[in-house]
């Protein structure tokens, strides 16, 4: 009996009983479909982590309080509260001949008062390189000078959305604004810059550094630094020296570990890299799961089919199958049920992948559309796995079946 043969036959089995093949290939399509899903909703989450970040820029480089080591995130990011980082620390690495820029931050969370509008806002505390360090123009007005900053002034510049909701698009400059019940002036607006590293840069309002920490927020550290170094050569070598200086403003012995992480953005890029990749191949081995259940629901399938055609087993193998042609038969049985519903789903991943990234983007944010190759032939390739070996045994078990009890089999 040839393959073609098999073939048909198999398929005229298929459809002679389509609602068990239907809901036996309705597994295979949401486990397959599943695993596309993921490895693109996976990529395209990289992508915009990347995206975000190389907005950057690569001659960027991040400093933040706490060590940690060179594949890890310090212990800041996870929210524990470190203060070995100061102000006076970036003062310090504005010596450093390679760098053109640096910023200090602090934050906090409030409800900003301007005109009687109420808008739940950040606020930032930041030194005045920021504008240069962030790339980031101004719409209105001017941003705070550094004699600002040590006088502890009252000024703020305002995010955009901060200036649409509380004065309406009206010109804000010279006006007052509340934080924490403290009055500021507003002195300029920033352009629209949208959503960076998942942060929306319009619902802040950023004031003097030194005002932050004294006024605001009660404190005399900072939480992180940004440096702007000329260009992406002298990365490496400003990162020498950086921690030199730091390890010799925090008096921290030879042979002791830093108490910050300074990275590049290069080194940050790599290290969210291996992070997302763990997580998205994580996620797609837990997917996979739901495709051994659509296993073993095809060998249910194919052990009951073998009980039912018991008898035509027996008249096959009357008129001259060999066990291989009976066996032969349920397996491919198994192999197109299961194939069929890997084209199925990896149609149905691709189309929900992309119903995704259009959300995304209509969201604003800067998502690609990413199904490889690789994700594809895994479909297809688990699909046609998972048929083969489960059903191997229901096909098994009918070759096993001898011609005369087959016949007597009611």
């Amino acid at each position: 009996m040839t393959y073609k043969l098999l073939l048909h036959s198999s398929i005229r089995a298929l459809r002679a009983n389509r609602n068990r093949t239907f809901l036996t290939i309705l597994g295979i399509v949401i486990g397959i479909s599943s695993v596309i899903v993921i490895m693109s909703v996976g990529a395209g989450a990289q992508s915009l982590i990347f995206n975000q970040m190389a907005s950057v820029g690569t001659n960027m480089i991040g400093i933040l309080p706490g060590y940690s080591d060179e594949e890890g995130p310090p212990a800041s990011v996870m929210g524990v509260v470190i203060t070995t980082l100061k102000a006076k620390d970036a003062e310090e690495l504005k010596k450093i001949k390679e760098v053109t820029a640096v910023a200090a931050y602090v934050r906090g969370v409030d409800t900003a008062q301007a005109q009687g509008q109420k808008m739940d806002i950040t606020f930032l505390g930041v030194s005045a390189d920021y504008p240069r360090v962030e790339n980031a123009e101004l719409e209105l007005g001017s941003f705070f000078d550094q004699a600002q900053d040590k006088e502890m002034a009252r000024v703020a510049v305002l995010g955009y959305e901060v200036w649409q909701q509380l004065f309406n698009g009206d010109n804000p400059i010279g006006a007052h604004v509340k934080i924490k019940n403290e009055s500021f002036d507003v002195i300029g607006v920033f352009e629209k810059r949208g959503t960076e590293s998942f942060e929306n840069k319009d619902n802040m309002i950023l004031v003097p550094l030194t005002t932050a920490q004294k006024l605001l927020l009660g404190i005399d550290h900072i939480s992180m630094i940004h440096l702007l170094v000329k260009s992406d050569n002298d990365v490496p070598a400003a990162l020498e020296q950086i921690k030199s200086i730091l390890r010799e403003e925090h008096d921290i012995e030879p042979g002791m570990s830093d108490d910050f992480t300074a990275r590049s953005a290069a080194q940050g890029l790599e290290a969210l890299k291996q992070v997302t990749n763990a997580l998205k191949f994580f996620l797609a081995g837990m997917a996979a799961i739901s495709l051994i259940v659509g296993g073993v629901g095809i060998m249910n399938i194919m052990l009951v089919a073998v009980n039912e055609r018991t008898r035509e087993i027996g008249l096959r193998k009357a008129i001259g199958a060999t066990a291989r042609n009976v066996q032969e038969q349920f397996l491919i049985e198994a192999v197109t049920v299961t194939i069929l519903g890997g084209i199925v789903g990896i149609i149905f991943g691709i189309l929900t992948s992309a119903m995704v990234a259009g959300v995304a983007k209509y969201l604003g944010y800067d998502w690609d559309l990413v199904v490889t190759m690789p994700s594809i032939l895994m479909g297809v390739g688990v699909s046609g796995a998972v048929g083969i070996l489960f059903g191997w045994y229901p096909a098994k078990k009918a070759a096993g079946l001898e011609p005369v009890e087959a016949l007597r089999h009611e």
